[in-house]
Parts: C-alpha cells; structure tokens; sequence
C-alpha cells in the first residue's frame, strides 16, 4: 500500500498593530548592506509595505501567548516602519501585515537566515528592462532614479543597455557576453551593426570592449576632430546629424555618424570664410581646403609685411613701461617675501609692451592685389591663414625668372617598368640581353640601381655605427634646409623619409639589412609607447644611447642610389665625402663579386675586366673562351678575397686609383693580386687556355665534362 504524502501546512498571515511587535535580538543580520533605512522607508512611504514581516509570538512562563510578537526576520522593515512612526507618517498603531510562525519547528535565528539567503539577486538584465518598462510607461528618467535611488545618469545607462540588439541580449542572458562588452556595444544604436560586430569579434581572440567600441566608430568622426570644432556639434546637429554618445566611457563629446555631412558643412563655411576673408582684404585669391599636403606652397614666392613704425609718444611709453618693468622686477628678485601685487603689476606691464612690440604687419597693397592666401583646418579646429603668396604667373613681368626645372624636383614613381620583365614573387625583373662582342658597354641602369642601394644600406650600417659622423651629418644637411633652400648637397633626405629599396631582390637577407632591422627592433622596444612621453625619454637618456639611436635615425634617410630616372651627381658625390670620412669600405663592409650579385648579371665583357683588374690579363685569358654562366662561376672564385669592387661601390678616390692603375699596365689592384702568387686554375681552365683555333673536339667534350663536374 502506498505510502500517503504528507500534506505541507502554511504559516497564516495576519495583520498586528505594529506597536504590538518587537525586535528580536536572535536577527543573524548585524552589518548594514545595501539600500539604506531612510530610503527603504520612503519606498514602502510610496508603495507600501511589499514583503509582510516574520514574527512570533512571545509567550508568558507557562507557554501562553501575551499578545506581543517578537520580529526574527524583516529587521531592516520593522526599523523603516518605526522610522515612519516616529516622523508622524503612520500611526503606531497601523496593522502591520505579518506571517507568524506559531508552530516554531525551527529557530528563530535558522527563520532569520533562511529569509535573507534563500532568495536570488535580480538579473542586471531584468532590471534593464525593467527600467525600460516604466519609461514606456511614461516615466522619465529623473522620476525612475528618484523613486529607486540611484542617480539619473544610472537610469540612462540601463536604458541603453536595454536597448542593446535582443540578439545580443539574450547572449548577454546566457553568458556569452560580458557587461563590459554589452556596455561596449551600446555605443551603436544600430542592431544590425551591433550583431556584425559580434560576428567579426566571435571568431577573434580581441574581444574587449576598447576593440568593439573601435570597430562601432570607425566610420564615424569624434567630436574633437578639427572638422567637427570647426562647423560645431550644435550646427551639425541642426543640420540633421546624429551624434553618437557612450554613456559609460570619457567620450569627449561622441562621434558625429554622418562623416559625408560633416564634410559638406565644413565646405560651406570655408568657402564662406574664404570669401569673407578676399573681400575683406582684397586678395586677389584665396585657396580654402580642410588640409593642404605638404609642400604646397612650392615655386611660390612669400612675402612678409612691414611693423609699422613706432610714434614718438608709443616710443616714449614703451620706454617709461620698460624702465618701470626693469626696476620692479630687480627689486622683486632681492625681496624675500612672495608679492601677489608686484606679480600682477609685472604681468600687466609685460602684456603692454608685448601690444606695442607685436603691432600687426602692415602688407603692400599691390602686392595683395597680386596674391594669394590659403586657408586651411589647424589641429585644434581653428582657422589657419597662411597669407602673402604670389604664383609664378602673377609676378611682374620684369621680375619673372625663367628657371629651369631641376630633374631632381619632378615626381618620379619609385618603381620602374621593365619591357619584357618577369615577375618573380611580385618582384619584376629585368630580362638583360647580353652583349657578346667584346666591346666594354655601360652596365645596365637596373643593375647600377641595384649595386647602388647594396652600398647605400651598408653605409647606413656603417653611418649607425659612427654617431659622431651621423650628428655632422645630419647637422650639415639640417643647415643646408634651414639657410640654402634649395640645396641639394647631402646625401641624407632629412624630412625625415626613408626610402626601403624594395626593388632589390634579396637586399632584406643582407647583414646590413638584418643589423638595422634588429636595431631598429631593440629601440622600438625601449622607446615608449606613448608620442607625449618621448620628449621626457629622450632627456633622460645619457649622452652615449642618445647619440646612438640619433645616428639610428639619421642613417635611415641616406639615400646614395642611382636610378635611371634620377641623376643625382651632387648627392652621390656627397655620400662618398660621407663614406670617406668613416672610413667605410664595401669590402670591409663584406661585400664580394658573386654570381646573383653581380657577375650573373653584366656582359662577358664586363667579367672578363673584373677578373683582369683583380687577377691580371692571364687570369682573364683563361676563362674567356668560356660559356657565360661557366665563366661567372669560375670568375667569382677567382675573385674570392681579392678585394675587387665595380665601379659603382668604389668611392671616388678609389676610382681615381683604379683609374690611373689601369693606365699603367692594368693596375695596381692587378699587380698587387699577381704578387700574392699564381692564380690556381682547375684543369679544364688550364686546357682551355689554348687559342680556340687549336681546340679539338675532344678537348671540349673533356672541358664539358670538367664543367659538369664542377657544377
């Protein structure tokens, strides 16, 4: 039979005088938490008493009741009760709902506990859309943050959390979203924008609430951009522009979600500037943009107004307000005690003599008529006049120049076509047709580009390596800019720019390359992150590391290469004047002849001069009846330790030795190789050394054989 479920019997509520009930002192709740007892009365002031107290009646010794209860459980509603009794708001008397435990199975202080642990803290989101739910009930913001004691700032926030995409939402309910992301996501009204995010961020380890904010208002344009301090938030706004705002992070006004507005207002008000502007002064134009690129006043001519003169009473003034400033500031530097009035003086003196000496100048007017003015955006949002610029073809006609340009100062692609190249790696390279009559031609341009910026990033190397050099260096070309404007005597490209060669095909595995590159790495590591603690950083370095991570930088801008569409004789003969006074060498450097280097690459012509200019003509003639990619091979282990460079790594003094060496009986490079003893041929070279006309068909195959074997 089975076995009858005990039914469970409730505790009955009933409603006591609340000067009937007591405070128990068996109340395990010690610690004041959470909302306090004047706020807690003022809720059940407005809404009344919402959760009944839990009591028991208090008996006499033989077990009857004495119609008092003792309160175990709800002290924190009893005090707010007693509260509202004591300030008159109900009566003492007013019956109190309770639920009264007389069947007392457990204690009072088990009753006490259970009230204030068995029970679940509302989730953050169903009090978000809670607080949604009374503001569409019709109540605002400072009315909800009222009546639940928080601030209204509070009350917004969880509005707009509310307003999160319920995907997301319900991510957020699962905990899959955190609060700082949902907090994050808020940012964006836009659900559809707000669940792409998620979808990029989902599959990525960057998940923070930076990133996502990052990626909400990346088409959008901060209220601090110059754009927006220019036109005003409030215009833009009166245009119909939306300005986006996170209420839970320093936005420093938002971000304006119409960048194509913006810009159109920005327009506007700078062609009505402008116009206001060549109206006022009588420019004959006025050139507005957000932003001009550097350089754009090129090939104009600037001219600077004159300060009016002084008149005899302005001088006479700034004379007695200079006396005065003078003597009240020797005074003041022998006091000993700090005087508000003499600061104040001396700040007023110095403010008028500053509006004498800094008089606006004064512009000619034809020269107005003839000129022009830009106007532009500076950083802070303010307008930036750049005044007093004529155009070549407004100049009068006795003072025109007819100039020639300068090759130098046309724009030229870095990169250069090839007819006929192949692309390896997405690197074109030149197909070079060789030449093989025996005629000495000049080398082709791309390989003299190549050779070129070989040597120029092993003499940055060597320049990183000399910092004293590299501060005269760049001081020279700092002067040049600064007092001979259109010099063009360095080497160094002090903008600073740095060109990376990424024609040269290999030039990344150099030891050069890889030299910089790790110092390049061990500075970025040691600088800090921040651009505004630079300055500080670098007035904290010794003297030794400043220098160093000086010469660093001033390395990178050399620039010593030779292109075909760029000819820059005064520049390069300046990187050998640099290369001479640091003793840098291309061999020293660790440079040799190898067949991708170099030999592989020129005329059989042009390998038969290296060997006989390292070697000597006997060297020469045993290798040129070779087949090219034979002869390459064989010429660069002749060439192996003797110090021989082509003409385009050597510097100018060495090219004038090996000039005139070669004019006595080849050279003095060539003598000197020959006195280190003969030249060691391997043994098909030596067969091969016979006139051509006397060569048998089988001496070329055993020369073939040999050459197979050496390969």
């Amino acid at each position: 039979m089975a076995k009858a479920i005990q039914k469970i019997t409730l505790n009955l509520a009933e409603n006591i005088p609340f000067d009937k009930i007591e405070l128990s002192q068996k109340n395990v709740r010690r610690i004041k938490n959470g909302v306090t007892i004047e706020e807690l009365a003022e809720d059940i002031a407005h809404r009344g008493l919402l959760q009944s107290l839990n009591v028991r009646p208090i008996r006499d010794a033989d077990g009857n009741e004495t119609g008092r209860f003792d309160a175990p459980a709800g002290g924190r509603r009893y005090t707010a009760l007693e509260l509202l009794v004591k300030q008159k708001r109900i009566v003492k008397t007013a019956p109190t709902p309770c639920i009264v435990n007389r069947a007392e199975t457990t204690s009072a202080e088990e009753d006490s506990l259970a009230e204030n642990t068995q029970r679940e803290n509302l989730h953050p989101l169903d009090q978000f859309r809670a607080f949604k739910t009374l503001s569409d009930q019709g109540l605002d913001t400072a009315e909800i943050a009222a009546r639940f004691f928080v601030t209204p700032v509070f009350v917004k926030q969880r509005l707009k959390l509310a307003a999160v995409s319920p995907k997301l939402l319900e991510l957020y309910e699962q905990n899959e979203i955190k609060l700082d992301q949902l907090e994050a996501f808020a940012v964006c009204d836009d659900h559809a924008r707000q669940e792409q995010v998620w979808d990029t961020i989902s599959r990525s380890y960057n998940q923070e609430g930076y990133y996502i904010r990052r990626l909400l208002t990346e088409t959008t344009v901060r209220a601090t951009d110059r754009r927006a301090v220019y036109v005003g938030v409030k215009a833009y706004e009166a245009a119909g522009g939306i300005v986006m705002r996170d209420l839970f992070e320093q936005d420093q006004g938002g971000w304006l979600q119409d960048p194509a507005l913006l810009e159109q207002l920005v327009f506007e008000k700078l062609k009505t500037d402008a116009e206001k502007l060549k109206a006022d002064e009588g420019w004959k134009w006025v050139d507005a943009a957000i932003d001009f690129s550097y350089g754009h006043v090129s090939g104009l001519r600037r001219f600077y107004g004159k300060q009016p003169e002084l008149s005899d009473e302005e001088l006479a003034r700034h004379d007695t307000l200079k006396a005065e400033y003078d003597k009240l500031d020797a005074d003041y530097a022998e006091a000993e005690d700090y005087s508000e009035e003499t600061e104040d003086r001396l700040t007023e003196i110095g403010n008028e003599l500053d509006e004498i000496n800094d008089r606006p100048y004064i512009l000619d007017p034809d020269e107005i008529a003839r000129g022009g003015v830009f106007i532009s955006l500076g950083a802070d949002g303010d307008l930036k006049i750049e005044r007093g610029f004529v155009k070549p073809e407004d100049e009068p006609a006795d003072e025109i120049e007819n100039d020639q340009t300068d090759d130098d100062d046309l724009d030229a692609d870095d990169s250069v076509s090839v007819d006929g190249g192949i692309s390896i790696n997405g690197k074109n390279l030149a197909v070079e047709h060789e030449e093989e009559d025996d005629k000495l031609r000049p080398l082709p341009d791309r390989l003299i580009e190549d050779l070129t910026a070989t040597r120029t990033v092993a003499l940055r190397n060597a320049l990183a390596n000399d910092p004293a050099m590299a501060y005269i260096a760049g001081l020279h070309a700092l002067v040049l800019q600064t007092f001979f404007r259109y010099s063009k005597d360095s080497c160094l490209e002090i903008t600073v720019q740095s060109a990376t060669f990424g024609q040269t095909y290999g030039l990344g595995d150099t030891p050069w390359a890889k030299e910089i590159d790790q110092r390049h790495e061990t500075w970025g590591q040691d600088l800090p992150q921040s651009p505004g603690e630079l300055w500080d950083f670098l007035v904290a370095l010794d003297d030794a590391s400043r220098q160093a991570l000086f010469a660093h930088c001033v390395s990178l801008s050399l620039n010593a290469v030779v292109q075909q569409f760029r000819r820059r004789t005064d520049e390069i003969a300046h990187a050998d004047q640099l290369a001479h006074s640091i003793c840098f060498d291309m061999v020293d450097a660790g440079w040799t002849p190898t067949v991708d280097a170099y030999l592989g690459r020129v005329t059989k012509a042009h390998i038969l001069q290296a060997v006989r200019e390292a070697r000597g003509d006997d060297a020469a003639r045993l290798i040129d009846h070779l087949k090219k990619p034979d002869m390459a091979r064989e010429a660069a282990r002749l060439l192996e330790d003797s110090g021989w460079l082509p003409e385009q790594l050597r510097s100018t003094w060495d090219r004038a030795a090996t000039s005139d060496g070669v004019d006595q009986d080849n050279g003095d490079i060539a003598t000197d190789s020959a006195d280190d003893g003969e030249v060691e041929l391997p043994a098909f070279l030596a067969d091969g050394a016979e006139s051509e006309d006397q060569a048998s068909e089988e001496a070329d195959i055993e020369e073939h054989r040999h050459l197979d074997a050496a390969e």
